[in-house]
Parts: C-alpha cells; sequence; structure tokens
C-alpha cells in the first residue's frame, strides 16, 4: 500500500458508505473519531447495500461507483446480503471487482482483553476478484455447478503484493495456503507461480501449507505464521478463525487495494440485531481508519489512534461483545478523550 501518491496533499476526499445495519453507526462514530485529529478530510457520502436497493433497485448506484472512484479512499462500514432475493447481488463483492481491488490485506495481533490468545501478529492477504466469488454459477439437472476461477494474472499480482507488504512492514515469512494436493491445476498454479516469484525476495521465508493444515496449526500455534497469503475462498474463511482469536469480528480491520482505488471496512458484517441499539462494536471500524490513514502516509496519526484504542481496552471501556457494558458512543468518547490526553 503506497502512499507517496498522497505525498504534500492537504486535504483528503474520503468517500463514506454505511450501508446496512450497524454500518451506518461505526462509520458515523469513526468519522467522529477522524474529525478530532489535525487531517483535513472532505467525507463524501454515497450509498451501497440492500437499503440503496430498496431504493434503486441496485445494491451499486452507478453515482456511488463514481463517488468511489473521484475519491483519495473509501471507507465502507457493511452491507446485509439475502441470500435468495432475485436480481440481487453483494454491494461489497462488486465494488471489489468493479474498482479491481484485487488485494484484501487484514491484520490480526492480540489486544489487552481477558482470556484472549497473546503474542499474536499476523496479516492474511487476500486474492480478492477472483476463485469462487467469480460469480459464475449455473443450474444443472443435478444441481448446480459454481466454476472457481484462479489465473495467473490474478496469482502473480497477489502473490507480488504480498512480498512487497512483506518487504515494507519488514516481515519474515510467507506461508502461501492452498490445497494443491487436490485443486491440481488451479492451486497448482498458485503454488508454481508462489514458489517463481519468491526467488526475487530470498530475504523472505518461503513456506506453503495445505488450508486444512493451516487452520487447525491457525488455532494451535498461531505465533508461528507472520504473513499468510492465499485465494480469495480460503483467505475469508482463515480470517474469520484469526479473528476469533484476538476478540472476534468486531475488532478486526481490512482494506481492500487495487492500483487505482482503496476500500478501508470492518471485517463484521451488518449484524442488523444489534442495529439502532448503540451497542455495536466500533473498534473494528476505527482500526480501519489507521489503515486508511496509513495508506494516505499518515502512518504517526495512525499509531497514536491504535495507542489511544489499546488504552481504551486496558480501562475495560468495552461494548457488549468484548464482555463490557459500555454503549458505541461512550468507546467512542474513550477513545478520543485518550487520543487528546496521550502521554
Amino acid at each position: 500500500m503506497d502512499s507517496k501518491q498522497f505525498k504534500n496533499k492537504k486535504r483528503y476526499k474520503i468517500c463514506v458508505i454505511g450501508g446496512d445495519g450497524i454500518g451506518p453507526e461505526v462509520i458515523r462514530e469513526t468519522q467522529k473519531l477522524l474529525s478530532t485529529i489535525n487531517v483535513n478530510f472532505e467525507f463524501i457520502e454515497a450509498e451501497a447495500g440492500f437499503e440503496a436497493f430498496k431504493k434503486y433497485g441496485t445494491s451499486l448506484p452507478q453515482k456511488t461507483i463514481e463517488i468511489c472512484k473521484s475519491s483519495d479512499a473509501i471507507l465502507f462500514g457493511a452491507c446485509t446480503t439475502p441470500p435468495f432475493l432475485k436480481n440481487y447481488f453483494s454491494a461489497i463483492v462488486a465494488l471489489r471487482q468493479t474498482l479491481d481491488l484485487f488485494a484484501n490485506v487484514r491484520p490480526f495481533f492480540s489486544l489487552p482483553l481477558p482470556n484472549m490468545r497473546q503474542d499474536i501478529d499476523l496479516i492474511i492477504v487476500r486474492e480478492n476478484t477472483e476463485c469462487l466469488y467469480s460469480k459464475r454459477e449455473r443450474k444443472t439437472k443435478e444441481g448446480a455447478i459454481a466454476e472457481r476461477v484462479i489465473t495467473k494474472k490474478g496469482c502473480r499480482r497477489i502473490v507480488e503484493f504480498a512480498f512487497e507488504l512483506a518487504k515494507k512492514k519488514k516481515r519474515k515469512k510467507i506461508t502461501f495456503v492452498h490445497k494443491a494436493n487436490i485443486l491440481r491445476l488451479t492451486d497448482g498454479l498458485f503454488l508454481k507461480i508462489a514458489k517463481r516469484i519468491s526467488a526475487n525476495y530470498k530475504e523472505i521465508i518461503f513456506d506453503d501449507k495445505l488450508v486444512d493444515s493451516c487452520a487447525m496449526l491457525l488455532v494451535q500455534k498461531p505465533q508461528e505464521f507472520d504473513v499468510i497469503c492465499t485465494t480469495n475462498l480460503f483467505g475469508d474463511i482463515l480470517s474469520d478463525v484469526a479473528a476469533a482469536l484476538v476478540g472476534g469480528l468486531g475488532v478486526c480491520a481490512s482494506a481492500n487495494v487495487g492500483k487505482k482505488y482503496a476500500l478501508f471496512e470492518p471485517v463484521h458484517g451488518s449484524a442488523p440485531q444489534l442495529a439502532g441499539k448503540n451497542i455495536a462494536n466500533p473498534l473494528a471500524a476505527f482500526f480501519s481508519a489507521c489503515m486508511m490513514l496509513e495508506y494516505l502516509g499518515k502512518e504517526k496519526i495512525a499509531k497514536k489512534i491504535k495507542k489511544a484504542i489499546f488504552k481504551t481496552i486496558e480501562k475495560g471501556c468495552l461494548t457488549p461483545d468484548l464482555g463490557g457494558k459500555a454503549s458505541t458512543t461512550e468507546v467512542t468518547e474513550e477513545v478520543i478523550f485518550n487520543i487528546k490526553f496521550q502521554k
């Protein structure tokens, strides 16, 4: 994630998409947080998701795409995707493909929470546009078929992205996760390309594991992982496994990055059962905003916000999903307080 393009920029245009369920709430709190730091933002609201579908007949209006393309970054909340609604498609998957956000980056690190695993600090890099999410499904007489699409281009650019990210973050090892013993053509291609590109990064240890073995080891010995690079579906599943080790989806952030655009979103879903109750955990959205700040070249401010979040957790200001009694707004206020009075 290269921030050179934003060097010396004084004002940042951010497309804000609340989406559905708790999405608008956590994004609203994130905007409130970002308004207290010394960075000049212009927030432009756009619509996507199920609520947009009910208004416009599409989950991703063309106007939203245009706003995204004219912005420096996109801050996304969450969207609801009903499984059997005719003519409906996932807004976030469509945005990833429309903007060619081919790399999904999800960092997982231990937080000062009781009963949580410690000494975890890993990054999952997931290919974001292909695999079984390519929307190539068809009915047959016997049932249905979904095509798993893995291309040379897709493999090459996600592998190169993972190595460059590891190099920038001073990471020592990348584990490439696959099922090449069974999926010999698709995952075989992914593994072959990964091995070939690894020759250009001799300072980074090359490792590979079968996805089922990786899932087990991720639970047993997560400290052994540094960077994990994998295909779309495997990355989606392994990310939720990793989230369970550090406090759940309510604290996990992600970046969707391409050559031209970048979108930042909490890993959690829309959680409609929590909407409007002021109890949703805003920390995943806050950490996503930190990733956005790093992308924009504001690493020091991102570090300051992270420190304030850790302080908030240490003081026990937690939403119910983390065992606390604080509201969404109370957590926001505490984080802002800890930013202002940080030593």
